[in-house]
């Protein structure tokens, strides 16, 4: 499993004109994904839009999820988020997703986004795993 860090919006689609996101496998189970907060992402209030950080832990933990059901396609059945902190312009964001339980159709993970250490966001989510072939799908999100 290679710890180094990928892009992995390289389709153009929504997280790819957004700046795209940076992800790792740590094990079959954890994944960490990285952003950085351009002005773009901010909200009038010059912090980061809750939006962005929804879209960012859905693209993170879709790609995990994806990466635990072995590479098949995986969509979003459901993604309760919690925002506790904030973030802005120039800040790295990491987050980090445990897979908690896979079945032969449903991806059950947690997710947390963290800001120099403090966590800002966590999410909890369902994925299906598609039964179909990748080259059937669209553009990636």
């Amino acid at each position: 499993m290679s710890n180094e860090f990928k892009q992995i919006s390289t389709k153009p689609g929504f997280m790819k004109h957004n700046g795209g996101v940076l992800f790792r496998s740590i094990s079959e189970t954890e994944y960490e994904f990285k952003s950085t907060i351009n002005e773009n992402h901010l909200n009038n209030a010059e912090i980061t839009h809750g939006g962005y950080l929804s879209a960012l832990i859905d693209a993170g933990a879709g790609t995990a999820a994806h990466r635990a059901a072995g590479n098949a396609p995986c969509v979003t059945i459901s993604l309760d988020i919690k925002f506790i902190g904030t973030s802005k312009l120039g800040d790295e964001i990491i987050g980090h997703t445990k897979i908690l339980k896979k079945t032969n159709t449903l991806i059950f993970l947690f997710c947390e986004l963290k800001c120099s250490n403090k966590t800002i966001t966590s999410a909890s989510g369902v994925w299906k795993i598609l039964k179909i072939k990748p080259s059937n799908l669209g553009r990636d999100g």
